[in-house]
């Protein structure tokens, strides 16, 4: 008999059949006239999985393509809505590309934004082997981008044009300001007064180097011009060095780990800024600290870090996931498992007169040359690591040797620097990566609710031919063992009178779409993906649709040439650039 929440294995992924409910298929068929008439376009297959009630929805309308694949060549996207204009960050060239996204089922490129040997207020240059990470652009057209240096661990830049510009003067710039290292996302406050940055500072691959992570603020001229080099204060995590710290905050690892010295602010150098989301409400902002699980709050007015509190974990005990990549099957339950929600992309949203944060909990681990917490399961016990508890594989109902075995928690990754039993005998406690779903949060980091285990019930459902699949490749269970559907970018959006969150998903691929109008009870509403999984990796990039979706907006209705809401999306694997149109199903 087989047991609660398993499948058996697909008999043939290039035969896969999309199963949908009922509901998905009506909800579709409303759209389909108008979006597949005349066939397939570019970018956009002809059969996208579809999931679930409605009555939100997303229909494929057109795509931009590179032609590069896994490459990064479509990263962070911004909307302008004076110009109607899409800024696409392209990793792949180091450059920010500027498409027009007037007709959104036929977006073109107007121009490159080249950020090499752009002069800085500070008196550096852009080198040629800078990296663009992240744009947004201001109402007036003012373009901002975060520039990566080379080596990473040297300080960053933010470069300033008008993403407006047109005829000889496009792609316009007007200087560039110093910021921390490693600026890995760049946001602007609603008024258009600052930008705020998070310089994430990952250290050397050999850990020779490990800069400290901070949040820089940056007053920005009325005017469009860049601003000058004292406009830029900077928020760090100074004042957390030590037993200041909280409780919950993970600081491990570091130059003192991997052996190559001894900082002076570990703590400081160990935070690791990814994401920043702004609340215009109190003038703040939330910046995930993805490897150490954990959320700094800025007062933005004062650029100073008012607070750090940690995430917690997601009781595996309680919440069903798929742990084994070689099961041959989707097996979904619980094990004795903490695992850190590691969260990438956050947005606030209001409801009422109250803010909240959603974060995308994707789950990211320490891995370099220097030092890595990452091990299997399987492995404890070999080469020096201490051996799992008999008490943990006893919950499961097993031996050790039981547990360790690859179709069970052997594949599943857990770090080491958590879970030690005190006397460093055994792993009395597995914590993994990653919680597989979105999180809700009070500005004060109380958790609010959580997506559970629906992410991967309904891919499971929707999809079970690929289910957890890897975004380079079609491949059944292949990410089961490491992070699952790997949630990666959330965006928050209104539809008619009720407020929607969209987080797409890294692996396998697409948005889920879920009403957060209650927060404390948020409901799905759709799952749609724009993948063909019948075509897989480079040769078949061309009919394959969206591949590793990294960067979401949601565009409002007033703010849309379509004058209905818009979800757009750069896909790092594919190098495609796609527009949704929201779809508010009758």
């Amino acid at each position: 008999m087989r047991a609660a929440g398993q499948v058996d294995p697909p008999s043939n992924v290039q035969e896969q059949r999309v199963r949908r409910t009922a509901a998905g298929i009506a909800g579709l068929s409303v759209i389909a006239g108008t979006l597949f008439a005349g066939g397939a376009m570019a970018g956009v297959v002809p059969d996208p999985v579809v999931d679930g009630p409605g009555p939100v929805s997303l229909s494929p309308l057109g795509s931009y393509e590179t032609g590069v694949f896994e490459e990064s060549a479509a990263e962070i996207v911004a909307w302008h809505l004076q110009s109607k204009r899409l800024l696409v960050v392209n990793a792949a060239d180091a450059t920010v590309e500027v498409l027009d996204g007037k007709n959104p089922r036929k977006p073109r490129k107007l121009f490159n934004l080249d950020t090499a040997g752009v002069k800085s207020a500070d008196g550096s240059r852009v080198p040629d082997t800078a990296v663009a990470n992240s744009v947004a652009v201001r109402a007036d057209g003012l373009g901002v981008v975060a520039v990566e240096a080379s080596p990473k661990t040297d300080r960053g830049w933010l470069v300033f044009f008008d993403a407006k510009s047109k005829g000889k003067k496009r792609g316009k710039v007007f200087g560039a300001v110093r910021v921390g290292a490693q600026p890995d996302m760049v946001t602007l406050t609603p008024d258009g007064t600052r930008a705020v940055v998070a310089n994430e500072g990952e250290p050397a691959e050999d850990y020779s180097v490990d800069p400290q992570g901070s949040i820089a603020v940056v007053t920005l001229p009325k005017k469009m011009k860049a601003p000058r080099q004292k406009a830029v204060r900077t928020a760090g995590f100074g004042a957390y060095e030590g037993a200041r710290l909280p409780k919950g905050v993970r600081i491990f690892g570091g130059r003192e780990d991997a052996g190559t010295g001894t900082p002076a602010k570990p703590v400081s150098e160990n935070l690791e800024p990814e994401y920043v989301a702004v609340d215009a409400a109190s003038k703040r902002a939330y910046v995930t600290l993805q490897e150490a699980n954990a959320i700094a709050v800025v007062n933005l007015r004062k650029a100073r870090v008012t607070k750090i509190f940690g995430l917690g974990t997601v009781d595996q005990r309680k919440v069903k996931l798929d742990a084994s990549d070689r099961d041959g099957r989707i097996n979904r339950r619980t094990w004795p498992v903490e695992a850190f929600r590691l969260p990438d992309a956050i947005a606030t949203f209001q409801v009422g007169r109250r803010t909240y944060l959603v974060t995308a909990d994707e789950g990211d681990s320490r891995d370099w040359e220097g030092y890595s917490e990452e091990v299997r399961v399987k492995d404890l016990g070999e080469d020096g690591l201490a051996p799992v508890c008999e008490s943990v594989a006893a919950e499961a109902g097993m031996s050790v040797a039981e547990l360790q075995e690859d179709e069970n928690l052997g594949r599943y990754k857990i770090t080491v620097s958590a879970g030690l039993r005190a006397d460093g005998s055994c792993y009395d406690q597995l914590h993994g990566f990653g919680g597989r779903g979105f999180s809700i949060w009070t500005p004060q980091g109380k958790l609010v609710s959580s997506s559970k285990d629906g992410f991967e019930a309904v891919t499971a459902r929707a999809m079970p031919e690929s289910f957890n699949s890897d975004h380079a490749e079609t491949e059944f269970d292949a990410r089961s063992d490491d992070k699952g559907p790997e949630p990666e970018g959330v965006t928050v959006g209104k539809v008619g009178k009720k407020t929607y969150v969209f987080t797409s998903l890294e692996r396998v691929g697409g948005v889920m779409i879920h009403d957060v109008t209650r927060p404390a009870k948020p409901k799905f509403v759709r799952y749609v993906n724009n993948r063909d999984f019948a075509h897989s990796g480079a040769e078949g990039l061309a009919s394959a649709g969206d591949l590793g979706p990294e960067g979401i907006t949601f565009v409002p209705r007033k703010d849309s040439p379509l004058k209905r809401p818009m979800v757009v999306i750069g896909n790092e694997v594919s190098g495609t650039t796609t527009f949704f149109r929201v779809d508010l199903l009758r």
